[in-house]
């Protein structure tokens, strides 16, 4: 008989139509533990039973994103311009990190308010959630104001971009340290689209995931 983590990942690859090497790649990653980190039981039952199904914008956010496909070492100084670059040298890699219906829109597109420019990092679009997902790089801890340029860049797809038939933008601020305190108290409660999540540069084992788990509860009992 097959286990819950079988079942899901021969769902997926059906469904997600995955190559041999990316169905590896997605095991040696823990796609199934790291989807498992915020689901609650009917979740875990749902993922065994139909995949992994995105109903709402926070279905879109893992945490961590695993990037060990661009090949940076952790030790080492690097920039967010080169984060993004190599991002974009493995667009391929990434979109399969992403998920399910992920489609490139740009790098660094232009938004002009007044005589300013701004440039967000990425622009995707979800064409399962009919979403933009705006994504920033950040390398270190997550600021309230980096929080606050994300909402302004959700607030212009939202006024400006997107359609009439088109969900809510989402941004997500990929960094090194999530500061999720700091995005608790900068964004309002009823919050469903901004999001702050980590990044690893190797694979995880299942025990770093699982001390994470269990570092994010004594944060959040500490803030409560």
């Amino acid at each position: 008989m097959k286990s819950q983590k079988e079942i899901f990942y021969i769902k997926e690859a059906i469904n997600s139509r995955w190559s041999v090497r990316e169905l590896q790649r997605q095991i040696g990653s823990l796609l199934y533990e790291r989807l498992l980190l915020s689901a609650n039981k009917d979740k875990v039952l749902e993922l065994a039973e139909k995949g992994h199904e995105l109903k709402e914008s926070k279905d879109l956010v893992k945490d961590p994103f695993v990037l060990e496909f661009l090949d940076i070492k952790e030790n080492t100084n690097y920039l967010e311009s080169d984060l993004e670059k190599n991002i974009l040298e493995h667009l391929k890699e990434f979109l399969l990190e992403l998920g399910k219906g992920f489609m490139f829109v740009g790098s660094h597109v232009r938004l002009t308010l007044e005589e300013d420019h701004f440039y967000p990092d990425l622009v995707f679009y979800n064409r399962l959630l009919k979403c933009f997902v705006i994504i920033d790089l950040k390398i270190g801890k997550v600021t309230h104001q980096d929080i606050g340029q994300m909402q302004m860049y959700v607030n212009y797809y939202d006024r400006e971009i997107k359609s009439d038939d088109e969900n809510p933008t989402v941004g997500i601020l990929l960094s090194t340290l999530k500061n999720k305190t700091v995005v608790k108290y900068t964004l309002p409660k009823d919050n469903k689209n901004i999001f702050s999540s980590s990044y690893k540069l190797h694979l995880p084992t299942e025990k770093e995931l699982i001390d994470a788990v269990e570092e994010e509860k004594k944060n959040l009992e500490l803030n409560e």
